[in-house]
C-alpha cells in the first residue's frame, strides 16, 4: 500500500525518495550537437530550477530551498496534477509576453501579490516520481512520455518545455522565444543526480565592453576582474566580476592598471552573481582601462548586474572608458 501524508489539507502519496532530492546538472558545451546520442534537444529558460511535489503543492529550489511561500501560485496549481516530483523552471512572463528573471527575486520571501505586471509559469521538463514509483531509472523518452500524460489537460500555469530532434529548429528557439537562453542536449538515459545524466548545455553568447574598477584574488590563478559601467549622472558603477583571467590577458592588463589608494574595497556578493554568497573584496583601480567581455547575456540585467560572470576576451586599448555606453 502506498504511503499517505497530509499537507496543507491535501492528501498525497509519499514518493520513494526523500525531498528536495538532488537534481542532474548540465555540462557547458560551445555548440549544439545533435545525432544519434541525443534524445531530444530543449529550450533553455531564463528562470529558477525547482523541483515540485505536486498533489502536496510544495516546491524547492535546486539548492533545497522551500519556495513553496513565495510560489504560492504554482504550489496551488500543481495540486490538481496527480502525485509525482517535477523538475523544471519557473519562468516570469510580463504581460507582453517576455520573460523577466529579475521579477522572479521579487517574490522572494513575500509571495504573490495582486498586480504584479507579470504570471509565475512552471515549465516542466522531466518527472522523477509518481506516486510512490520512482521514475528515474527510466530512459528520458519513458520519462518524457509519462511527463506529457500527467499534464495533458493540466493547469494553464504548469507546461511540458517543447523538444525537437533539429540543431536548427533549436537555435531558432533562441531568437525567437522570449527569455530562451540556449538550448539543452539530453541522451536517453536515466535521470541520474549531478552530472551523471549526460546532460550537455550550451548558452548564446555576446560580447561587449566595460571599465575595470579593481582586481580581485589572492593568487595569479584566481585573479578576476570587477567590472564597471557608467549609470545616472555618468558615475561608473560595479555590473559584475569576471571570471578568473588567462594567462596572456593576465599578463597584459596587469601592468596598465594603477592602484586606486591603498584600502582594500567590498562588494555584495550578489554583485558577482552569487545571491547569498560572501562579500567580494578586491583592491580598486583608477577606471582608465576598458575590457572586451563575453558573457551569455547581451548587457547587465536583473538589479544592473551580470547574473553569471563574464569572461575577459582581451584589452580595448581603442576605447576610452567614456565610449562605454551606460546599461539599458
Amino acid at each position: 500500500m502506498p504511503q499517505l501524508r497530509m499537507h496543507g489539507g491535501y492528501r498525497y502519496v509519499v514518493p520513494p525518495f526523500d525531498l528536495p532530492a538532488s537534481l542532474a546538472l548540465c555540462q557547458s558545451v560551445d555548440q549544439v550537437r545533435g545525432g544519434p546520442s541525443i534524445a531530444a534537444l530543449e529550450p533553455k529558460f531564463d528562470g529558477w530550477r525547482c523541483q515540485v511535489l505536486a498533489g502536496a503543492g510544495r516546491l524547492w529550489s535546486r539548492h533545497g530551498t522551500d519556495l513553496s511561500a513565495s510560489f504560492a501560485d504554482i504550489a496551488q496549481a500543481s495540486r490538481a496534477l496527480p502525485d509525482c516530483v517535477l523538475d523544471g523552471e519557473l519562468v516570469a512572463v510580463l504581460d507582453s509576453g517576455e520573460l523577466a528573471f529579475g521579477k522572479l527575486q521579487s517574490r522572494s520571501g513575500r509571495g504573490p501579490r495582486s498586480h504584479e505586471g507579470f504570471t509565475v509559469h512552471l515549465a516542466a521538463f522531466d518527472v522523477l516520481a509518481v506516486g510512490d514509483t520512482d521514475w528515474r531509472p527510466k530512459s528520458y523518452s519513458e520519462r518524457r512520455g509519462r511527463l506529457l500524460d500527467l499534464l495533458e489537460g493540466g493547469p494553464p500555469a504548469i507546461r511540458p518545455v517543447p523538444v525537437t530532434d533539429s540543431v536548427a529548429t533549436a537555435l531558432d528557439w533562441v531568437g525567437a522565444l522570449g527569455g530562451v537562453e540556449g538550448v539543452v542536449m539530453k541522451p536517453n538515459r536515466p535521470y541520474v543526480a549531478g552530472r551523471g545524466s549526460g546532460w550537455l548545455k550550451w548558452r548564446q553568447m555576446h560580447t561587449s565592453e566595460a571599465a575595470v574598477l579593481g582586481v580581485s584574488g589572492r593568487t595569479p590563478a584566481t585573479q578576476c576582474l570587477i567590472l564597471g559601467l557608467p549609470h545616472r549622472g555618468g558615475r561608473i558603477r560595479a555590473v559584475g566580476v569576471s571570471l578568473p583571467l588567462g594567462q596572456t590577458v593576465r599578463h597584459e592588463l596587469l601592468p596598465l592598471l594603477r592602484p586606486a589608494g591603498d584600502t582594500e574595497a567590498e562588494l555584495p556578493g550578489t554583485v558577482g552573481g552569487l545571491p547569498g554568497a560572501d562579500p567580494v573584496h578586491y583592491r580598486p583601480v583608477i577606471p582608465d582601462v576598458v575590457v572586451e567581455i563575453e558573457a551569455d547575456q547581451a548587457g547587465p540585467r536583473e538589479f544592473g548586474r551580470f547574473r553569471h560572470r563574464p569572461r575577459v576576451l582581451r584589452i580595448r586599448a581603442d576605447m576610452r572608458v567614456a565610449d562605454l555606453a551606460s546599461p539599458p
